[in-house]
């Protein structure tokens, strides 16, 4: 059985309600600053809420057993997978640099949407999340969005310049 850590942030403060809709996001990391992690070799998701307005740390869920950057397990036949999609219960969007097609088909029954991603900063990532939540939100992240029950995205940005997770 692998063994899962989580180190939540709890905040003693009074919650500030926000206008704009908040979405979920995990991160594969391997040095918790920078995007650089294959979802079936991460040891480590960092967590965060991402609204039009920023970003707030939730938690860090760490993992002692993981698949090799190729795919495969130390023991075969022990569930790598399954743990880390429980552990990411709640969570709207997961970025990882590499994903296999069944632990993606697995991810999607569990209402996260993958996004494949070249390493990069974390903040990047949240920027661009922001700013899209901001703006105009592409249809894919309106559909997550929807299925969550967020709702609320406005196109507020236009369609000009609105970001985008493909790079030119």
């Amino acid at each position: 059985m692998s063994a899962v850590r989580r180190l939540r942030l709890i905040d003693t403060d009074e919650p500030t309600p926000t206008a704009s809709p908040a979405v979920r996001v995990a991160i594969a990391t391997g040095d918790r600053r920078t995007l650089d992690a294959h979802f079936g070799s991460a040891r480590c998701f960092v967590v965060y809420d991402v609204t039009a307005q920023g970003w707030t740390a939730v938690e860090t869920v760490t993992f002692d057993l993981v698949s090799d950057q190729q795919g495969r397990h130390a023991a075969e036949g022990d569930d790598r997978i399954g743990p880390k999609i429980d552990a990411l219960a709640g969570c709207h969007l997961l970025f990882c640099v590499a994903i296999g097609g069944p632990s993606a088909a697995r991810v999607v029954a569990a209402k996260i949407h993958p996004v494949k991603l070249p390493p990069q900063p974390i903040e990047a990532v949240l920027e661009r999340t922001r700013a899209m939540l901001a703006g105009a939100p592409p249809p894919w992240l309106r559909k997550v969005l929807a299925g969550a029950g967020i709702g609320g995205a406005t196109n507020a940005g236009g369609p000009a310049g609105k970001p985008s997770f493909v790079d030119d």
